[in-house]
């Protein structure tokens, strides 16, 4: 199964990205920012690229990280296939995916309202010394503003401040947003469109029951996935 999933950040495609791969055969997870790291670890001559570009503070071209995800998904564990979280980005990367001949199944956009993101993210609240998560409506401190474990202060990550949200939307919109009407013109039975409001496991079900559904249609038409 080979998997895009599209989504403004904080419509939780982090937790249904892990359900997928499980339910997969636990096909990779790949994450672009994941990557980056490890082809400038692993010094690979486009990580050597990438590092230098970073050093200058300048943003990775759509050219330097199509290649580095044609590169990653020619590994030996994406076989039976992989997840893209986080890319294609934009349209142009889309297109870099099918230059390569890359083909893709199902692509799983995950949509929310940006008030409900805004309230998701913005309600945040992080012991920054383990890295646990609260939230002030879904899932708070047992005391207001203090981790459960050690009674310390609890952080509001200006990552989560809503100004800042607000402007990562505006980049979703502008940039990947597209992607979905391109996806519906060129490729119109891979697209699968999700509300992602709600349990998580309601979501998990939509998806389930709009991937069989496509794999119904796709086999009744003769399309072999």
């Amino acid at each position: 199964m080979r998997i895009v999933l599209l989504g403004a950040p904080g419509a939780g495609k982090g937790t249904q990205a892990e359900l997928l791969c499980r339910k997969y055969n636990n096909i990779p997870k790949i994450s672009t920012g994941d990557m980056l790291r490890t082809a400038v670890s692993n010094n690979t001559l486009i990580g050597q690229a990438v590092k230098a570009i970073i050093a200058k503070g300048q943003l990775v071209d759509d050219d330097l990280m199509s290649k580095l995800v044609i590169e990653r998904i020619s590994k030996s564990d994406c076989e039976n296939g992989f997840l893209l979280d986080g890319f294609p980005r934009n349209v142009a990367q889309a297109e870099a995916l099918e230059k390569a001949h890359i083909s893709i199944d199902y692509v799983i956009a995950v949509k929310v309202p940006d008030e409900e993101i805004i309230i998701r993210l913005s309600g945040r609240r992080t012991h920054l010394a383990s890295g646990r998560v609260y939230h002030i409506k879904f899932n708070p401190p047992k005391r207001p503003d203090q981790d459960d474990v050690t009674g310390e202060p609890l952080a509001h990550r200006e990552d989560d401040s809503e100004e800042t949200i607000r402007k990562r939307l505006q980049i979703y919109h502008q940039q990947t947003e597209p992607l979905i009407a391109w996806y519906q013109e060129h490729f119109p039975e891979k697209l699968i469109r999700i509300q992602g409001v709600g349990s998580v496991q309601d979501i998990e079900s939509q998806i389930d029951k709009a991937i069989h559904q496509k794999r119904q249609f796709n086999w009744k038409d003769g399309v072999i996935e």
